[in-house]
């Protein structure tokens, strides 16, 4: 392929792109992002003006280090205006470049979070609404609009109601051409365009590369996923750059759209949302990469960057580092001269202050930093020549027409010039909220809604609406998140500039354009829906159907009609759908939650940040909960409940250092051989440390009361050990602290094994019995279900106590005493304690589980799937079947499988094979999974885990194991299929492997 510098490119292209009077067109400049101009700024400057918004930039991925491309309204200069788009209020606004006088602002229906683009007359502007909107710049005046996904579909995303596919690949300008993608989940169909500029028309696309088999991160993994569209698309002579995320960019052909490479497994560590175009090099994440082939040539180092005609200067820390391109003689694998292009450190410039973003004007470079922008003659070596104090941390820099326009993080837009002669500074021009009133009815009706409702917060739905002053009004008095649907444009418009003057728009209050008899939005996912027309006139069939739709169940609700008279419908249970109480699904341990709905392919239903900290993913950490409409997560300090159906945080319980033992350790125990420290059971969250557990309301978080073992505080055991529910009792019990679940980690207070187990009332915390086991109770060897408690009570295997016992961190083969060591497999009544039977030959098992339905119990080992991170006791190799009723043993086989046994009706499946539940007989059962060391979670129609990405087998077709890329699951058990979805807290703690997202999420299976 022909090379041409990226600077001699940019300066060709911009030449007839773009108006003469603009020079700074596009974020960072131009089409490469070199952030460098070659026209001067003045000498002397002075602040010419300050425009503050309402709200500052709402991030998509606060808490993410890598993608960082909304972090601030990134600016752009044309025509003597500043233009730059809010992800806060959904707007692009215009700005006089010399006054800082508001010109015009246009609406589009979700937030946008990328700089626009200029050509010509016009500016295009990507939104979250999955479409590219173009511009008249003199007035704000829509010209066309392309939609980049297949539908006009919204689903909860980031914490805003945005399009399935929102547009994230940040528009870049070519010539008469135009690029932009939309669509962020691989698996889901990402989207990229080349439009004409002037017309919009499709010059070509590619809808084909979020699907491919392609090798993941990780060695040895490899899924159907692919790119996402995460960033500002960068453009050179023959390509198009496409940032992935927290992964390296992917490649295509400019003239074709065609796919060209995407190195993901390659660079499984490097990677981010940022591109810029050097030479023939493209620059990502501190790493510079050869255009032609996607190689890794030379690392940088990492800082905001500006590509020159003759090298690279970049913000390290506190210096900034200017290196020029240097030819050297090597030679390739054949021994034949090639020459090798690099980048040799010319000077080093130290700094008093953090550089935080970074631009090229003329000779001499412009610093962002925490409250200041300076100037800097790099060429020279000089300190900073040039400052001005500026409120927030500077991430955005433009340069134009003798104009310093800079950005922060704080939603300040500040223009930085020569003063002219008895020029009056305009100050600061902050947004002034403007006090409403609405009438009377509104006031009352929003006060009614409060007053009949049991929902106070999450998602509302305001359908059929004439105007938002009923969605104002409520806002006002409640903390709901409001999306208002107007089939009228000219009324929604109205409504949005009478929200935005009331200070209320985008961060409370949305309006979309929409048939609320066909609503482009999810089923089930709305806490709150309303009817404000329904104030004066009745709802259609079609309109009640629809806004039960969307209407959450277990409990979300519906009300409407006019003042006094609202009714109010509350939704009931998901029928079909399936609970995840205990860790391994129920108390039973089936690691099945019986959702009879969720059936493949699947797709993505809503996502969110992570801002809620787990343990490390090695450290195995208890598997996500859900049951009536509520996912519980365990965290490093306490736990976390959310609404599985939008996402929305419901609460957090603060409790100390509840799973950090868990963090930090690798594989070989923790919730594979303690267990979980929670369960969910009626009403309630239960949560054990040390001696206490907490139960916690599940709706509110609050606490209800705390239970204490039932042994006395100057016990050396006294903490809990196992924790469950069943049928309106809490079992445990009292862990055995004389044993370590493995030598490895003395100091943590991690055991598997138990000295007493115990029953107390779930609503009394009275002690209903307890059981004095003879030999130990290993707290896996626990299962309860049908009114009756199952346990083994045998010898403590010696060999996991002994550290000598593990090479490299790998056990030595078990002898055979460790798998027939003295025990005995009990059964008592579950409420009372009464022993109901015993068996006491071969009681091989680690780990029980129990078919209600069938009523068998059945013994087994834990499935490893790497032998190194499990205990020496794990034998392995054998699994057996016992009458649940009178203990006698149905069956008794030799069987291999590296995960926990799947008990599904008269089935059990497990990675190495099935069986049947009654006879124990093979039955055909097709399982590859790509790698993971997960383990398998399951419900009716569906198996889901790690396959690189997520993987999922779906029983009721003949798919195999199909993937939902983009992302990895953690080292255990982190996603869950239960109430309908596929429900999933982010299971990558201090994974630095470059899958494109870390989120929290919940899919959905096909209608």
């Amino acid at each position: 392929m022909k090379l041409l510098s990226s600077f001699a490119f940019l300066i060709i292209s911009c030449a007839f792109s773009t108006p003469a009077s603009a020079d700074w067109p596009q974020f960072r400049g131009d089409a490469a992002r070199s952030g460098y101009t070659e026209a001067p700024l003045p000498n002397r400057m002075e602040l010419q003006w300050t425009f503050r918004t309402k709200h500052a930039p709402a991030p998509a991925w606060p808490t993410h280090t890598r993608i960082k491309f909304d972090e601030v309204f990134q600016p752009i200069i044309v025509d003597q205006t500043v233009l730059f788009g809010s992800s806060a209020d959904d707007q692009l606004y215009a700005l006089d470049l010399k006054t800082g006088e508001l010109k015009w602002k246009f609406f589009t229906e979700g937030p946008i979070r990328f700089a626009p683009a200029a050509w010509k007359d016009r500016v295009f502007v990507a939104s979250d609404d999955g479409c590219l909107y173009a511009l008249a710049i003199k007035d704000g005046s829509l010209l066309w609009k392309k939609q980049g996904g297949p539908q006009r579909k919204f689903i909860m995303g980031n914490d805003r109601l945005i399009s399935h596919w929102p547009a994230r690949g940040g528009p870049a300008v070519v010539g008469d051409q135009v690029y932009f993608a939309a669509g962020v989940w691989p698996s889901d169909g990402v989207y990229l365009y080349a439009l004409d500029a002037a017309t919009g028309d499709v010059i070509w696309d590619n809808q084909n590369s979020g699907q491919m088999l392609m090798n993941q991160p990780h060695g040895g993994a490899s899924a159907k996923s692919g790119v996402s569209s995460q960033g500002y698309l960068a453009a050179s002579e023959d390509q198009i750059f496409m940032p992935t995320g927290r992964a390296v960019p992917a490649a295509f052909e400019r003239a074709t759209g065609k796919f060209q490479y995407y190195h993901l497994q390659k660079n499984q560590q490097r990677g981010g949302a940022d591109v810029v175009l050097a030479d023939q090099f493209f620059c990502n994440a501190g790493c510079l990469y050869d255009q032609t082939n996607g190689n890794l040539t030379q690392q940088t180092g990492t800082g905001p960057m500006v590509a020159t005609p003759k090298g690279i200067l970049r913000g390290s820390g506190q210096s900034l580092i200017y290196s020029e391109w240097s030819d050297t003689t090597a030679r390739d694998r054949k021994g034949q001269p090639i020459t090798v292009r690099q980048l040799k450190e010319k000077r080093l410039i130290p700094l008093d202050y953090e550089i935080t973003d970074l631009i090229i004007a003329g000779n001499d470079a412009y610093c962002g930093s925490h409250n200041k922008v300076t100037g800097v003659d790099y060429k020279a070596q000089a300190n900073s020549w040039w400052s001005h104090d500026i409120k927030g941390t500077v991430r955005g820099l433009a340069a134009s027409d003798d104009c310093l326009v800079v950005s922060t993080d704080q939603g300040v837009i500040s223009c930085f010039a020569n003063a002219e002669p008895n020029h009056k500074k305009t100050g600061k021009r902050p947004f002034r909220e403007m006090p409403f009133s609405v009438r009377q009815i509104y006031s009352t009706a929003a006060q009614e809604i409060c007053d009949k409702t049991d929902v106070k917060s999450g998602i509302c739905i305001d359908l059929n609406a004439d105007d938002a002053y009923l969605a104002a009004a409520l806002a006002r008095i409640s903390t709901f998140q409001i999306y208002v649907v107007m089939k009228d444009a000219e009324h929604a418009a109205t409504a949005r500039q009478f929200l935005h003057d009331a200070g209320l728009y985008g961060s409370r209050v949305v309006v979309h354009v929409a048939d609320s008899e066909q609503l482009p939005y999810s089923k089930h996912f709305a806490n709150l829906v309303i009817c404000s027309a329904s104030l004066y006139r009745d709802m259609t069939p079609q309109l009640l159907s629809e806004a039960r739709r969307i209407q959450r169940p277990y409990g979300g609700q519906f009300c409407r009609g006019p003042v006094r008279k609202m009714q109010v419908e509350t939704k009931a249970d998901l029928q079909g759908a399936g609970s995840w109480t205990h860790q391994y699904s129920n108390s039973t341990n089936t690691v099945n939650s019986d959702d009879e709905i969720v059936k493949g392919p699947l797709k993505m239903y809503w996502y969110r940040d992570m801002d809620f900290q787990i343990p490390n993913r090695h450290g195995q950490g208890p598997a996500p909960l859900v049951n009536r409409g509520v996912m519980v997560v365990g965290g490093l300090h306490g736990l976390c409940g959310l609404d599985a159906y939008n996402g929305h945080t419901l609460w957090k319980y603060r409790l100390k250092n509840n799973l950090t033992d868990m963090n930090g350790i690798h594989h070989d125990l923790s919730t594979a051989e303690v267990g979980s420290n929670f369960c969910l059971g009626g009403d309630d969250v239960f949560v054990s440390k040390d001696d206490v557990c907490h139960q916690i309301n599940l709706k509110t978080g609050k606490l209800v009361r705390k239970l204490s073992t039932p042994v006395s505080r100057d016990d050396p055991n006294q903490n809990w050990g196992y924790l469950g529910y069943h049928d309106g009792v809490v079992y445990g019990s009292v862990s055995n602290d004389a044993h370590y679940t493995s030598p490895r980690y003395k100091g943590l207070k991690l055991r598997n094994e138990s000295v007493l187990f115990f029953a107390m009332d779930a609503n009394t915390g009275t002690l209903l019995w307890t059981y004095q086991p003879e030999y130990s109770i290993r707290n896996n060897a626990i299962t309860i279900g049908n009114n009756s408690v199952y346990l083994v009570d045998r010898e403590i295997a010696k060999a996991d106590h002994i550290k000598e016992a593990r090479r490299n961190g790998r056990p030595n083969p078990p002898s055979p005493e460790d798998a027939l060591r003295k025990g005995k497999l009990k059964a008592f009544q579950a409420k009372t304690g009464m022993d109901l039977w015993h068996d006491d030959q071969e009681i091989f098992g680690t780990q029980l589980a129990l078919s209600e339905d069938h009523e068998i119990l059945l013994m087994f080992y834990q499935g490893i799937r790497h032998n190194f991170f499990q205990l020496p006791s794990e034998v392995g190799g054998r699994m057996a079947a016992i009458d649940a009723k009178t203990g006698k043993r149905i069956w008794d086989i030799k069987a291999e499988y590296q995960s926990h046994p799947v008990i599904n009706g008269d089935k059990i499946y497990a990675q190495g094979g099935a069986w049947n539940l009654k006879t124990g007989k093979p039955i055909d059962f097709q399982f590859d999974r790509s790698y993971g060391c997960g383990q398998i979670s399951a419900s009716k129609h569906m198996m889901v885990f790690r396959s690189a990405t997520l993987g999922y087998l779906d029983l009721t077709r003949k798919a195999g194991v199909e993937n939902f890329g983009g992302i990895r699951l953690g080292c255990y058990i982190n996603a869950i299929p239960a109430g309908g979805l596929v429900l999933v807290p982010d299971g990558s703690s201090q994974c630095n492997c470059s899958y494109q997202m870390q989120a929290w999420f919940a899919l959905e299976g096909s209608e």
